[in-house]
């Protein structure tokens, strides 16, 4: 049965459970936007000193560390030929965000914009070419916005919405993946074993805007369960999970640079890595508020599993913040034919 919350919270079924178990989790950076520079540089002094002196696995700053590896067949970077991608980002309970990312990420520690946590799900769409054929992939990406810790000293205050608009310069906000679902077997195989991401197979139907279809400003997004096929191959779509449905009329959005995105994963050996992703034209923002954000919804199912009570822990009394949109623009276009007889 589909169960929709005040708030929007969904959940999915049958993923496997991490295994990364924090022991601690640091005091919080606090990005608050404060207008006073000193007290703020202070305050980052003294928790990047004190988190120096009880972090035992923080890596010497003195010895070199080796590049992640590159298994056959895969190169970087890796060229996507189309993107459609819409992002939904709330803010939530603080320290529910740092028990959800310590549990994946035990190195992370979760962006603190004035005393919350922001928790970011986007839907991809994205078509790729290869010397000997091509692929479409869609996935969704459920992640809480987190840093290194221990790099405190080398980053400055901003607000939830000066993160979102891309003020953050440093990079060093970016997503902590904790539940990434997708319907291409190569895809999650690059993910897991270059980006250490936590990837799993899953099926989708999608609507959003379209030059080739009727008008609209509305994204339907339907996630549904899948399995790997014997051949290695993601099996066809199952039992429905959840569904987004966001209405972009009316909505005002702004341009923003807001890429690269840094990604971080953490591999089987507790190794913290990051990569990032650039999307060469900006992003369209849109700033939401306790009447637009009613103009996004999220349906859920099976509340029980690993993700379903990580969202129904997440989401609740949490609304919509900001949302954003990026689709690549046509590169080519066959025109109507005309008779000559």
């Amino acid at each position: 049965m589909l169960v929709q919350t005040s708030a929007g919270v969904f959940s999915l079924a049958g993923e496997h459970p991490h295994t990364f178990v924090p022991t601690h989790l640091p005091p919080a950076y606090r990005c608050s936007g404060s207008t006073n520079p000193s007290a703020a540089a202070g305050t980052r002094h003294e928790k990047a000193t004190m988190m120096t002196a009880i972090d035992p696995a923080s890596p010497r700053r003195d010895t070199h560390l080796p590049l992640p590896p590159i298994p056959e067949p895969f190169r970087l970077p890796f060229y996507c030929g189309a993107w459609h991608n819409i992002g939904i980002d709330y803010l939530v309970d603080f320290e529910t965000a740092a028990k959800i990312l310590g549990r994946t990420h035990p190195r992370l520690a979760p962006a603190d914009f004035d005393g919350r946590a922001c928790f970011s799900l986007n839907y991809q769409l994205y078509f790729a070419q290869y010397g000997d054929g091509s692929s479409i992939t869609e996935e969704v990406e459920l992640n809480i916005i987190a840093y290194p810790q221990g790099e405190e000293h080398r980053m400055f205050p901003v607000s939830y919405a000066e993160y979102a608009t891309g003020i953050d310069q440093t990079k060093l906000l970016g997503i902590g993946r904790i539940h990434v679902l997708c319907d291409n077997a190569m895809a999650i195989e690059a993910g897991s074993k270059i980006f250490a991401e936590p990837k799993l197979p899953a099926r989708f139907t999608a609507t959003m805007p379209s030059l080739n279809g009727p008008e609209t400003s509305d994204w339907h997004v339907r996630v549904l369960d899948a399995d790997f096929a014997e051949d290695g191959s993601v099996t066809p779509g199952g039992r429905l999970l959840f569904s987004i449905d966001a209405h972009l009329g009316g909505l005002v959005g702004v341009p923003v640079n807001n890429t690269p995105v840094t990604g971080y994963g953490t591999d089987a050996e507790g190794r913290l890595l990051t990569s990032r992703q650039s999307v060469y034209h900006p992003y369209q923002y849109y700033l939401l508020d306790s009447e637009t954000a009613a103009q996004v919804s999220l349906h859920v199912a099976e509340p029980t599993s690993l993700v379903g009570q990580d969202l129904t822990a997440l989401l609740t009394n949490a609304a919509p913040a900001g949302m954003w949109t990026y689709q690549s623009a046509p590169v080519a276009a066959h025109s109507r034919p005309y008779y000559l007889a």
